[in-house]
């Protein structure tokens, strides 16, 4: 085993009983690794909705201020009453965040699958990514081909699992098509590949032409724009075609899902023999696995009665189709990393410049194609 650095930094988030996030680097001990596990020298490691979440929270980043201690810089932004409360099951802890990230692996446990990856570039999965350095059990990496960087690797489990699961689960519930929204971010290209692969219908909701430009370069057939005059037809006319009775929503907020549920049973009503004052027998079912936008969800009268709006995340599907099927996903992002699955990112920072405030506001805005990637060994 190499010499391993006593100590290493970590990105931390704290929101404060009395009503202020801080954000700020802490410097953690790196302690051996046991037979098991591994040292990962992080290398990169994305900053996705789901880390925001964590690592933003209800904060007011118009309010950001920064200072600085022996660490680096601290970022401090207020968190409103409400937000206060919704985060009482956190306040006054300092968090470590990243859910993903890739780098190389500088010192292995004893046992043969630790030192079978010392040396090696490896994706990992886990938590507490936003760090220069990382434990891990050798079943939280997953080895990357030799041709693969760990910027090729930063982005292989959430997006790309994710996607994956969306038209596993169409099938697993007994639907034959998709509708996708905020289709046009990286997470959406790759549901379009998966989907023109493996030729699923696939409906992509997007809000600008630049985006629905973006998915039509890659093949996408049915794009409608939520911003036009003529979206809810269009999104019938679209749903008639595909057959479409599951949506996949990261939007969350405003009256998008409701819009879905109503142009779904429209489009079923539409080619439906009898008139049924209860709606359509045909269940209908948008989850939603992101919040873009943190208001509340708006779901009217005329979605008929045979529907559902459920939250999704990624862990429990995954637990559902069990080792084999997580294993067979897993080998599918390592075959088509660089095609399929791969990652854009509009801009790679350091560690001390995710604490600077107009970066923290560029990637706090989750543009869409706006992709952001720290590398701690910058």
């Amino acid at each position: 085993m190499s010499q391993l650095p006593e100590s290493g930094l970590q990105l931390r988030t704290e929101v404060k009983s009395e009503g202020q996030l801080h954000l700020s680097l802490a410097r953690v001990p790196v302690t051996a690794p046991g037979p098991d596990e591994v040292i990962v020298r992080v290398e990169a490691t994305p900053i996705n909705p789901s880390d925001l979440g964590l690592l933003v929270g209800p904060a007011d980043v118009s309010t950001v201020q920064a200072s600085s201690n022996e660490n680096g810089p601290v970022l401090t932004a207020d968190v409103s009453p409400a937000g206060v409360r919704a985060m009482s099951a956190r306040l006054d802890q300092s968090m470590p965040v990243g859910n993903e990230g890739a780098g190389t692996v500088i010192a292995a446990g004893s046992s043969d699958a630790a030192q079978a990856l010392l040396g090696k570039t490896v994706a990992m999965l886990g938590g507490e990514m936003y760090a220069e350095y990382r434990k891990l059990h050798v079943m939280q990496c997953l080895p990357l081909p030799d041709d693969a960087t760990a910027r090729d690797g930063a982005s292989c489990f959430v997006n790309p699992l994710t996607a994956l699961s969306f038209p596993e689960t169409m099938r697993m519930e007994g639907h034959s098509a998709l509708v996708h929204t905020a289709a046009a971010s990286n997470l959406g290209q790759m549901l379009n590949k998966i989907c023109i692969a493996d030729d699923v219908p696939l409906v992509n909701i997007v809000r600008k032409q630049e985006q629905a430009d973006i998915l039509r370069k890659i093949g996408a057939k049915y794009i409608v724009d939520s911003s036009s005059e003529t979206f809810m037809s269009d999104l019938i006319d679209a749903l008639v075609e595909t057959g479409a009775t599951l949506g996949f929503d990261a939007i969350g907020g405003g009256p998008l899902a409701g819009q879905i549920l109503i142009a779904m049973e429209a489009a079923v009503n539409k080619t439906s023999k009898e008139y049924s004052r209860y709606g359509s027998t045909q269940h209908k079912q948008v989850y939603i696995y992101g919040r873009l936008d943190m208001s509340q969800t708006i779901l009217p009268p005329g979605v008929g009665m045979a529907w559902g709006c459920g939250g999704y995340l990624l862990t429990p599907f995954l637990q559902k189709i069990g080792n084999e099927g997580r294993e067979r996903l897993r080998a599918r992002v390592v075959k088509e990393l660089k095609t399929t699955f791969a990652s854009n990112y509009t801009q790679e920072i350091s560690l001390t410049d995710a604490l600077n405030p107009d970066v923290l506001k560029a990637y706090n805005a989750k543009a869409t194609g706006e992709k952001y990637l720290i590398n701690p060994s910058l």
